[in-house]
């Protein structure tokens, strides 16, 4: 079974930044893409980033580039998501995921921007 934990979520205020990592169990993590997905509360959910399987490429919503970096670590079974320049709406709950949809999401991780 998949499973997939984010942590790394919290409060900050405007401008500042989080780093969320995404950690494995052990399944064959480094034959995945990773999406990160969130969803801010009565919407459904966003893709942020997504990441290649090798972590060669990377894409992000437009909302978010220049601010988010997806990055990985296949041999710590681990992805990262970290967050600069956060906005209120950057708010949300944000999963880790096999698919963009976030349908295979696992645990997510709470932001909260606010001064």
């Amino acid at each position: 079974e998949v499973q997939l934990v984010a942590s790394g979520g919290g409060l900050v205020q405007p401008g500042g930044s989080l780093t969320l990592s995404c950690a494995a169990n052990n399944f064959g993590f480094g034959y995945f893409a990773i999406y990160w997905v969130r969803q801010h509360p009565g919407q459904g959910f966003e893709w942020v980033c997504d990441i290649n399987n090798e972590g060669t490429k990377t894409d992000c919503a437009d909302s978010v580039k220049g601010r988010f970096t997806i990055s990985r670590n296949n041999a710590q079974k681990t992805a990262y998501l970290k967050l600069n320049g956060l906005k209120t709406e950057d708010a949300g709950m944000y999963y880790c995921a096999l698919d963009k949809s976030g349908s295979t999401r696992g645990q997510g991780t709470q932001v909260t921007v606010s001064s």
